[in-house]
């Protein structure tokens, strides 16, 4: 984008319409629809126009099979901008990590797994020797502009003997790191009581919507104290759709309940990106529509929201001056059929499509 780009006629979440100017990779200008000057005419009439879409939740670390992906197919492919891996990588291989990033023209930044070994096992946080209490510090001064927090996953399958100690072991981690935790739940043990009241204001929880037996809500679809509490003293909810962790049911009960996403994430890989319930950031955030979130609060999670947590509002905004870091989409009105982590299936009357992003000075339209 040497040249002088209008994005023309693009309209924001807000319904305003607008040109877009890009100089050079950088906003140069923002004007009333029709008004914006430049050598190269993009028609965006139809289109929205977004921040570039965060995805706070990604495996993006193909080596590891079977939770991995190439960056690229799951950042700028699917009209996001910047995908925050979420634990692929312990302090073993987050420097492979790193040189991945540096190599994509998507923005990749990570949660370090607590376990040195990362996802190159399913159980990592099973043996309490791989969580190396040095290792993951000088990682963590290594790579500060990569490294945004640690991940633990608390579930049955991953600590199995080890209990509630992986995360007791990361509350201290992320006490001499000064890094929020984001926190895997699933099934139990742990129980999700015992759980929650370990994390602090800043701290994630990821899967939130999870309709498995141990989670957040009860019989009759009320958040467990420990919820409404963690809400209360700052603990941000994040999505991480998966493969076993949304369940309409439970996003159901949730937004009744006045529980909403901080962030809505896909936790996507190589085989729920090909086979679903996942299938892109788009599918997931169309998901939410059809739960009545209206575009403006939808698409203010992958975007304002994520950014803020981030401590990065730039790439939150749109604005004269600031690198062009932009989604490009539309909201057809067609029914399609949605399918959760259970295989519960919801017709939506909307459908969020991608259509390219403005990144790094280049302009890719699907």
């Amino acid at each position: 984008m040497e040249q002088t780009t209008v994005l023309r006629q693009v309209k924001l979440v807000s319904g305003e319409e607008i040109d877009i100017v890009i100089t050079k990779g950088i906003i140069a200008g923002i004007t009333a629809a029709g008004e914006g000057k430049g050598d190269a005419v993009w028609d965006g009439r139809g289109t929205y126009v977004s921040s570039g879409w965060i995805d706070m939740h990604v495996h993006a670390f193909p080596e590891f099979d079977p939770y991995g992906d190439d960056i690229d197919e799951i950042g700028v492919k699917q009209g996001v901008t910047t995908i925050v891996d979420a634990g692929s990588c312990g302090a073993d291989r987050i420097a492979d990590l790193a040189a991945s990033g540096r190599a994509a023209k998507t923005n990749l930044l990570a949660f370090m797994n607590i376990s040195r070994i990362g996802l190159q096992r399913v159980d990592e946080l099973s043996r309490l020797e791989w969580i190396d209490r040095g290792k993951a510090i000088e990682a963590a001064q290594t790579y500060p502009e990569l490294i945004v927090g640690l991940k633990a996953r608390i579930s049955r399958s991953v600590v199995k003997e080890s209990g509630l100690e992986p995360l007791r072991l990361a509350r201290g981690l992320s006490d001499d790191t000064g890094l929020p935790l984001m926190v895997h739940i699933g099934s139990a043990p742990p129980d999700i009581r015992d759980v929650i009241p370990l994390l602090e204001k800043g701290d994630i929880i990821t899967h939130y919507l999870n309709g498995k037996s141990n989670n957040l809500f009860d019989a009759d679809g009320r958040p467990l104290k420990v919820l409404t509490d963690a809400v209360r003293r700052g603990v941000h909810l994040d999505v991480g759709h998966g493969t076993a962790s949304f369940s309409f049911r439970v996003a159901e009960d949730a937004k009744r309940h006045g529980i909403h996403p901080d962030t809505i994430s896909t936790d996507i890989y190589r085989g729920n990106r090909l086979n679903g319930p996942v299938y892109s950031l788009a599918n997931v955030l169309s998901k939410f529509l059809s739960l009545g979130y209206s575009l403006e609060e939808t698409i203010s999670r992958v975007t304002v929201r994520a950014a803020q947590w981030l401590g990065r509002p730039e790439l939150g905004r749109i604005q004269v001056g600031d690198a062009a870091n932009l989604s490009l989409f539309t909201v057809c009105g067609e029914s399609a059929q949605l399918v959760d982590s259970e295989g519960v299936h919801r017709t939506a009357e909307q459908v969020i499509t991608t259509k390219g992003v403005v990144i790094h000075g280049e302009f890719i339209v699907f």
